[in-house]
């Protein structure tokens, strides 16, 4: 039966009730009932019927239409819950491979804790650049570069922090990534003055990281490397496999060359998977059956060294499973508040109060910000700032790239922050370490948004719209009157 109410449109207030009562739930449960061990699973699915309540009793919404927009956006991520759950084959295969195992135990024999820090920010940062991709780099090296960290006697959350921040470093900065395509596509501007106005805020974000990595590092040099736990350590792997040849380094580089060839990530990763399977096989002795049970519930390790265990005790498709449900329950949300209007409400209100050029800037980069906690989804935390804001930025006299570039600087380098957001869950899941935990060493992810948020306060490197572009709007708008 087709519904004849006639559609009402969001309000200021619909907005702040149901982005309100979707923090208090989340605050309540995370926060408050966390010796519980509840999860967001359900906070955020109360969210969703919270909103989906008003958006049907109050907007006039019928539920088919909400569950359109619950398909459409999930649609939008689905590419991202697949690569996940490759990802997790990939990390059993590669550790059963003994790939893993060989980038630790070589790692430790070349890396030292005064420098470890800035190398891996460096490393990652390099590897994302060629790739294009934060989650490979995390998935892939970045998994080795922890386990090198730990066994360095360094806290995991900051090696995260520091990983994290050299991932999206690259992500950020390469032509190749799906968001630094998207960002100038829904800004209206070219893809490489993007990438070379964004270098006004990466660079400086990057080099205080280093700076605060190095300092970090320092107080690890300072004390003394138990020299006999890296040999324990590296023992325990040399007995667990059967060889950590630097031959096997063949496997990870095969994947980033597929990557920057433009090779698809799915089918890119999931040859990586084969690979390290094959490798399993062919040099650690394993039968296919021990691979398949590593690509599907992970790799256990029996070393009998508690470190190692706990360290190469991982991957497989099922533990990407407790995430791929967290990333469903807030895409639920999501698309909920999406479809009824209840966001862009948000946005319109937060517009008619930013005033000048800081306070568009701030706006975009608040909206975007907010956009990921309540959507749950970077992409979406692109596009819908994006095309609200684009004439604004266009009114303002403020060129196009001013707007990409704060879209980057908010939606895109906040979302592994966020443990219910999309990259938030998959950064958690593949390093096993809370968001919570590396968010306060994921020092470019914080400096990135507070550096552009003092451009537009100050108006350094701010640009302004060349004469042509306002002739080439005003005549648009004349064309529009005749």
């Amino acid at each position: 039966m087709t519904s004849t109410r006639e559609k009402k449109q969001a309000t200021l207030f619909d907005a702040i009730l149901c982005v309100g009562f979707l923090i208090v739930t989340l605050v309540t449960c995370l926060v408050i009932l966390k010796d519980y061990e509840i999860s967001a699973h359900i906070p955020l699915i109360l969210g969703g019927v919270f909103a989906g309540c008003i958006s049907i009793f109050k907007l006039g919404f019928t539920w088919k239409e909400l569950e359109e927009g619950i398909l459409e956006t999930i649609n939008t991520t689905m590419q991202s819950i697949l690569i996940l759950l490759v990802v997790g084959i990939l990390i059993g295969t590669w550790i059963i491979s003994g790939i893993v195992p060989s980038m630790i135990y070589w790692g430790l024999n070349i890396l030292s804790p005064s420098i470890f820090l800035i190398a891996t920010t460096i490393i990652c940062a390099i590897v994302s650049i060629s790739t294009g991709s934060s989650w490979t780099t995390v998935g892939t090296i970045g998994i080795a570069l922890l386990g090198i960290g730990s066994a360095l006697g360094i806290p995991s959350s900051i090696i995260a922090g520091a990983i994290i921040s050299g991932a999206y470093f690259g992500d950020k900065m390469s032509p190749l990534s799906d968001t630094t395509n998207l960002a100038p596509a829904m800004a209206g501007t070219n893809l490489f003055d993007h990438i070379k106005h964004m270098l006004y805020t990466t660079v400086p974000a990057l080099a205080i990281s280093l700076i605060l990595y190095g300092i970090i590092g320092m107080k690890y040099a300072g004390s003394q490397i138990n020299t006999s736990q890296i040999t324990e350590i590296q023992n325990a792997l040399l007995n667990s496999f059967n060889t950590l040849s630097p031959f096997l380094f063949l496997v990870p580089v095969a994947v980033i060359a597929m990557v920057i060839l433009k090779v698809p990530a799915i089918p890119a990763l999931m040859i990586g998977a084969l690979l390290g399977g094959l490798v399993a096989v062919a040099f650690q002795g394993n039968s296919v059956a021990d691979v398949i049970v590593a690509a599907k519930v992970g790799y256990t390790s029996n070393s009998g060294m508690v470190f190692v265990d706990e360290l190469l005790s991982r991957g497989g498709l099922e533990s990407m499973l407790d995430t791929v449900a967290l990333m469903m329950c807030a895409l639920v949300t999501g698309g909920i508040l999406e479809k009824s209007g209840i966001l862009q409400a948000l946005a319109v209100a937060i517009l008619k109060v930013a005033k000048g050029t800081f306070g568009l800037i701030a706006a975009t980069i608040f909206t975007a910000i907010g956009t990921n906690l309540a959507v749950a989804d970077q992409y979406l935390a692109i596009v819908i700032p994006g095309s609200m804001y684009r004439d604004a930025f266009k009114k303002q006299g403020l060129a196009a790239k001013n707007l990409s570039r704060a879209l980057e600087d908010s939606a895109t380098i906040t979302s592994p922050l966020i443990p219910w957001n999309t990259c938030g869950a998959y950064m958690s899941a593949t390093m096993n370490i809370g968001c919570f935990a590396f968010l306060p060493f994921a020092f470019f992810n914080l400096l990135c948004p507070i550096i552009s948020l003092f451009y537009g306060l100050t108006g350094l490197t701010i640009e302004q719209l060349s004469e042509e572009t306002v002739e080439e709007s005003e005549n648009e708008k004349v064309k529009e009157v005749i």
